[in-house]
C-alpha cells in the first residue's frame, strides 16, 4: 500500500509497480471505438510512452498497445495507485504551501471510488468526465503540487501537467484547460480520436476542474428544480402523494433519489446498471429497489394512495417504465405520474450514456464495441419510443422537462416528435429546466455555490452550516425582495435537511444555491471562523460550472437567452479570465460538459480561504465578479429580473458600471423599418 509521501514522489519506475490490470468488482468505463488508423495507433502509443524513460518502454509498450486494442484508450492501469483513494485531511499531504495540499485533497476526492463513476478509468461522472487522461498524469500532477511554491503556477493541458512556471503570489496557483479544440474540429468523431491519441480530454464540468463533491452537488439543484416545478406546473407547495419519474442513478443522476425524499414526493428512478443502483441503495440514497415492472407499479400505487415519501429504484430501462405507465393510463384511465424528466448521460448517447430498450445492459455494452452503427440505430429508435410514451402521458395532467443532458436534442436528431412550432433553435416541445424552472433563479444571481472543509472533520462542516444559516437569516431580517426571500428560505430548509439526510459522500462538502450577497457574506463568515480557530483548516470555495456566469450552453444554461447570443461563449471565457485576475486559487475552462462535446463552453474556479485578510479580499472581489458577470449578460439580453438585480448592485457598489439596454418599444416600429 502506497503512502501519500510516495504518491507525491513522482512516477514509480524503479522498480515498476506490478501490473494488476483492471480491477474486478468495480464499475468500468465502456469500451471506446475511436477508429484509429495504424499510423494513429502508433502515434497514440508514442504519446503514452513519452512519459517514461527508454529503459522501461520495452516493458510498457506491449501492455499499452493491448489497452488501446481492448479498451480504445491507454489508461496505464499498471500505474493505478495502490492506496485508499480518498480526500485525506489537508495536513497529511507533503507540500510547500497549504494551497497545493488543498488542491490534492480535491483531486483525490474526484477519484474516490465512493464518488467516482469509473475510478480506474479516472472518470468522475457523466460516463466520460475525466479527471486525467491517464495515470501517469495523475502521478506527475501530485509530484508538481508537492513541490509548488507561492511563486509558481501549474499549467494543465487537458489532463497533461505541462509544468510549473514562475508567477506572482497573487496569480492562480493552477490554470486548467480541457478540450480546447479548434471549433471546426470539435466534433464527436474527432474527439474520440484525439482522446485516444492522449492529446485532449473531456473534463465534463467539475471532474476536470477538481471541484466535484459527489452527488450532493446535484441533489440541491434537483430539490430546487422539483420544488419550483411543482409550484409552476401543479400550483402546489406540498408534494405529498405526487409522483416524479426519471432515469439514472449513476454519477450526478444518483442524486435524484435523495432529492425526491427531501421534497417529500414519490420518486421512481430507472437504472440499467445494477452496480450503480446497488451503490445508491447501500449508501442509503435509495429506499427500495425492484427489477419487476409489476412490483414497481404496485408499489407506486400504494405510495400514492398513502401519500408516502418514497424513492424507488427500478432496475430496468426507463423506456419500458414510460411505456408501462402509458399502458396503465390506456387500460385504467389513471395517469400515475405527475412530473417527469431524464438524467441519462445523453450528451454521450452512443458510448454508454444511453442504453437502448431493445437490449440488456450486457448485450448493449457488447454491441456498442462490436458494431457501433447498429448500436446507434437502436439508441435512436429507443429515443423515439421514449418520446412517444412521454407525449401520450403529456396529454393528461403530466409535465415533463429536459434536465440539460441533451435528451431532447438527441431525440430531435433521432427523429422523435419533439418539435415546437414557430420556436427558435433552442426550444422544443418540452422546456429545458433552465427555460421554465431555474432560469429566473439564475437571472437573480442564484446558483450552485459550494465549499469543502479540507480538515475532513464533520464538525468543521457543521460550523459552516451554522454560519451559512445565520447569514441567510440575518439577510431576511434586514429585508429582501419576496422572490429573493423565497430562495433564502429554500436554502435554509436545504441546509437543515442536508445535515439530517447525511448527504456527504467523499469530502466534507456543502452546496448551497446563493446569490452574490449571500456568497460573499458566507465566504467572509467562514474565513473569519478559520482565523478564530472555530474551523481547523482551510476551506475551498467553488461552484458547479453550471451557474449564473460559468457556462455558455444554448441547450441548457443560456437556453433562456433570446437575443441571438445563446450560441456565443464570451461570458464563460470572460468569467475564466476575470476569476484569475481577481484572486482565484485555480481556474478552469472546458469544452463540453452537461450537453456534450462541442455544445458548450464552461469554466470554474477554486478559492482557498485560510483565515487571512488577503483571503477575505480575494473572496469579496472574485465572488462579486463571478456572479455579476452573468447577471449583467442576462440583463443586456432583456431579462427584467436580471435588470433589476444589476441596477440594485450598481447602487450598492460605485465601482460597478454596466451598460443597460433601452426598451426598443413598439413592434410596429421594427416592422415599418424593415419594409423601407
Amino acid at each position: 500500500m502506497s503512502s501519500l509521501q510516495a504518491l507525491c514522489s513522482g512516477l514509480p519506475l524503479r522498480p515498476l509497480p506490478k501490473n494488476r490490470g483492471r480491477q474486478a468488482g468495480v464499475p468500468h468505463a465502456p469500451v471506446r471505438t475511436p477508429g484509429l488508423s495504424p499510423a494513429e495507433k502508433q502515434l497514440a502509443l508514442r504519446n503514452a510512452l513519452r512519459y517514461f524513460p527508454r529503459d522501461v518502454q520495452n516493458v510498457l509498450a506491449p501492455e499499452f498497445a493491448q489497452e488501446l486494442q481492448l479498451y480504445g484508450h491507454i489508461y496505464m492501469y499498471r500505474f493505478c495507485p495502490d492506496i485508499e483513494m480518498r480526500a485525506y485531511p489537508v495536513e497529511q499531504y507533503p507540500c510547500r504551501t497549504k494551497v497545493a495540499a488543498a488542491i490534492m485533497h480535491m483531486i483525490m476526492n474526484n477519484l474516490d471510488p465512493a464518488v467516482a463513476q469509473f475510478p480506474q478509468e479516472l472518470v468522475t461522472y457523466g460516463g466520460n468526465g475525466q479527471v486525467f487522461s491517464n495515470w501517469a498524469q495523475f502521478w506527475l500532477t501530485m509530484f508538481y503540487l508537492s513541490k509548488m511554491t507561492e511563486e509558481q503556477t501549474l499549467v494543465m493541458y487537458s489532463g497533461h501537467p505541462l509544468g510549473l512556471f514562475p508567477s506572482s503570489h497573487s496569480a492562480p496557483r493552477l490554470v486548467i484547460t480541457n478540450g480546447m479544440v479548434i471549433p471546426n474540429y470539435s466534433s464527436r468523431t474527432e474527439y474520440e480520436k484525439l482522446f485516444a491519441l492522449g492529446v485532449t480530454m473531456y473534463g465534463q464540468m467539475t471532474a476536470g476542474s477538481y471541484c466535484y463533491i459527489g452527488p450532493q452537488g446535484i441533489v440541491h439543484g434537483t430539490v430546487l428544480t422539483v420544488l419550483n416545478a411543482a409550484r409552476r406546473y401543479l400550483g402546489i407547495e406540498d408534494l405529498a402523494g405526487k409522483v416524479f419519474v426519471t432515469s439514472g442513478l449513476g454519477g450526478m443522476s444518483g442524486a435524484q433519489a435523495k432529492a425526491a425524499v427531501i421534497v417529500g414526493c414519490i420518486g421512481v428512478i430507472a437504472e440499467v446498471d445494477k452496480a450503480a443502483l446497488e451503490k445508491r441503495h447501500k449508501q442509503g440514497w435509495l429506499m427500495e429497489v425492484t427489477d419487476s415492472l409489476d412490483q414497481c407499479i404496485k408499489r407506486l400505487r400504494e405510495a400514492r394512495k398513502k401519500k408516502e415519501v418514497l424513492s424507488l429504484g427500478y432496475h430496468g430501462n426507463v423506456v419500458a417504465l414510460w411505456e408501462r405507465l402509458v399502458h396503465e393510463l390506456d387500460t385504467t384511465g389513471e395517469c400515475l405520474v405527475d412530473l417527469g424528466s431524464d438524467q441519462t448521460s445523453c450528451h454521450n448517447p452512443f458510448n454508454g450514456g444511453y442504453y437502448p430498450v431493445q437490449l440488456s445492459f450486457t448485450e448493449a455494452q457488447s454491441l456498442m464495441a462490436s458494431n457501433p452503427a447498429v448500436f446507434k440505430d437502436l439508441v435512436q429508435e429507443s429515443l423515439r419510443r421514449q418520446v412517444s410514451a412521454i407525449n401520450r402521458l403529456a396529454e393528461e395532467n403530466f409535465f415533463f422537462w429536459d434536465y440539460g443532458n441533451a435528451f431532447l436534442l438527441e431525440a430531435q436528431r433521432a427523429g422523435a416528435d419533439v418539435e415546437k412550432k414557430g420556436a427558435g433553435r433552442t426550444e422544443f416541445r418540452y422546456p429545458s429546466y433552465v427555460q421554465h424552472i431555474m432560469g429566473d433563479i439564475f437571472s437573480q444571481g442564484f446558483g450552485p455555490f459550494r465549499w469543502v472543509c479540507t480538515s475532513g472533520d464533520p464538525q468543521d462542516l457543521a460550523v459552516t452550516d451554522e454560519l451559512a444559516t445565520s447569514v441567510l437569516e440575518e439577510a431576511i431580517a434586514d429585508g429582501v425582495k419576496a422572490s429573493v426571500k423565497l430562495q433564502y428560505m429554500d436554502n435554509i430548509r436545504w441546509i437543515r435537511e442536508a445535515a439530517r439526510h447525511q448527504l456527504v459522500v467523499g469530502s466534507q462538502a456543502r452546496i448551497l444555491y446563493s446569490d452574490q450577497k449571500g456568497r460573499v457574506a458566507i465566504a467572509v463568515a467562514i474565513n473569519q471562523a478559520i482565523a478564530r480557530g472555530r474551523i481547523k483548516a482551510p476551506v475551498v470555495l467553488s461552484r458547479d460550472h453550471h451557474d449564473v456566469s460559468g457556462t455558455d450552453s444554448p441547450f441548457r444554461e443560456t437556453s433562456n437567452i433570446y437575443d441571438g447570443s445563446a450560441f456565443c461563449a464570451d461570458m464563460a471565457v470572460q468569467n475564466f479570465v476575470g476569476d484569475a485576475c481577481r484572486g482565484a486559487t485555480w481556474v478552469a475552462l472546458h469544452n463540453g460538459g452537461g450537453v456534450g462535446w462541442g455544445e458548450v463552453i464552461n469554466g470554474g474556479f477554486g478559492l482557498v480561504l485560510d483565515g487571512t485578510p488577503e483571503a477575505e479580499q480575494r473572496a469579496r472581489l472574485m465572488l462579486s465578479w463571478d456572479v455579476s458577470n452573468g447577471v449583467a449578460r442576462r440583463c443586456w439580453s432583456g431579462n427584467q429580473k436580471a435588470y433589476e438585480i444589476i441596477c440594485q448592485t450598481m447602487q450598492e457598489n460605485s465601482g460597478l458600471v454596466v451598460t443597460l439596454p433601452h426598451d426598443v418599444g413598439d413592434e410596429r416600429v421594427l416592422q415599418q423599418a424593415l419594409q423601407l
